[in-house]
């Protein structure tokens, strides 16, 4: 108890002169603040694009290539095989018959509201049963395009990122005039970046024959996808790859996650230093201050380790200050921003929002303490060592 109280009698001592030494002691907060507002900023980019992910994969949705395809785009099935899949076991039904959605996949120009420069978005042709397959789309504005006509419906990432997407425009694609007839949300997935239109509208446009490239599979259940997969793969006249919708998206964009958080991991990284110096400065300096006062201290019989406790006590409370006003203004300024990003897996761009989860906020505190407790270490060495003697002779 008697140590507990030494450490608490010098730390509040410490902590009431920060005042006397505000200059310094800003510089080493913001300073921190700004690696904490710059980590949590950055790494929100990846836990955006992360959610948008896992927002669009339900466990009991299939999605079925040609075999050896990585990405839709180098995919191509036949509606014969299209029909033969939809006839396969474990696929839900209702009234019209599976749940199951041949589609094609292409990539067109548009520009970004902006800048005004091109971009790559994609643009799906989707079968009938396409909104019971996905489960989450929501038509917000307007309605559905309408089989075997020029219309589509576009996402509400891609309409805000992309000029000429408002309801009731017409853009030119290919050769043809396309009529905008609605706008859907996807539970903030990634089907919330592309257009959707009729996809045997969109065959004649891009001169795809009768061909696919993908169908969308909605099982009745979780559990059906094994047998699925396996009734598939027993088929002779398929040669299909069969994956779950989210572990598909997963690995289409894992390389695009990593990276990001690559990035944001090495900056903070660069700029945790500098502000550890800044730190490793203000407490250094703030010893030297007060040496006579520690040496008088040490010389009424307060302890070494409480002298280290308490210095390292000042500078925790420093960082930590620091790291909640960058966490803060980091959860204010960014959080559900609205961006885009290019997907290395299909070259077109996917719309996500920033997302500052509560766990980013603890991880990025537990940053700030870290490095208080390594810019308050040796100086509070330092401290535990002057010698009492020399140090009360200093004027």
């Amino acid at each position: 108890m008697n140590w507990l109280s030494q450490v608490f009698a010098i730390a509040l001592f410490n902590l009431r002169s920060i005042p006397e030494r505000k200059g310094s002691a800003l510089s080493a907060a913001f300073g921190i603040a700004g690696v904490v507002l710059v980590l949590t900023a950055v790494l929100a980019i990846s836990e955006g694009f992360k959610k948008a992910v896992t927002a669009t994969g339900a466990p009991d949705v299939a999605v079925v290539l040609r075999a050896g395809s990585d990405a839709e785009m180098n995919s191509g099935l036949s509606r014969e095989e299209t029909r033969l899949i939809r006839d396969t076991p474990g696929i839900a039904r209702n009234e019209r018959g599976p749940l199951a959605s041949a589609e094609l996949f292409v990539i067109i120009d548009l520009p970004k509201r902006s800048t005004g420069t091109s971009a790559n978005v994609p643009l799906r042709g989707v079968g009938e049963s396409a909104f019971e397959v996905r489960g989450n789309l929501v038509i917000r504005e307007g309605r559905r395009f309408e089989p075997g006509k020029n219309e589509l419906i576009v996402g509400a990432g891609a309409a805000r990122a992309f000029a000429g997407l408002e309801v009731g425009n017409s853009i030119k694609i290919g050769t043809n005039q396309w009529q905008v007839v609605g706008v859907f949300t996807a539970d903030g997935g990634i089907a919330e970046s592309e257009i959707w239109t009729d996809a045997s509208v969109l065959q004649p446009a891009y001169k795809r024959g009768d061909t696919f490239q993908s169908v969308y599979a909605k099982l009745n259940s979780s559990a059906s996808f094994t047998p699925f997969k396996d009734a598939l793969s027993l088929n002779p006249q398929l040669n299909t790859k069969v994956e779950k919708l989210s572990e598909f998206y997963a690995a289409q964009t894992t390389m695009v996650s990593d990276f990001i958080s690559g990035v944001g991991i090495t900056v903070a990284v660069l700029m945790a230093c500098g502000a550890l110096f800044g730190a490793l400065n203000t407490m250094y300096g703030a010893v030297s201050a007060r040496t006579r006062e520690i040496s008088t201290l040490r010389a009424l019989g307060f302890g070494t380790l409480p002298v280290v406790v308490s210095v390292l006590a000042e500078s925790v409370v420093l960082a930590l200050a620091g790291g909640l006003v960058g966490a803060g203004v980091a959860w204010l300024a960014f959080d559900g921003y609205q961006t885009s990003t290019l997907n290395w897996a299909t070259f077109s761009q996917v719309t996500f929002a920033f997302a500052v989860t509560p766990k980013l906020l603890v991880q990025a505190i537990v940053w700030s303490i870290v490095l208080g407790l390594l810019g308050g270490l040796f100086p509070a060495i330092r401290a535990a060592r002057l010698p009492i003697a020399a140090a009360l002779r200093e004027t």
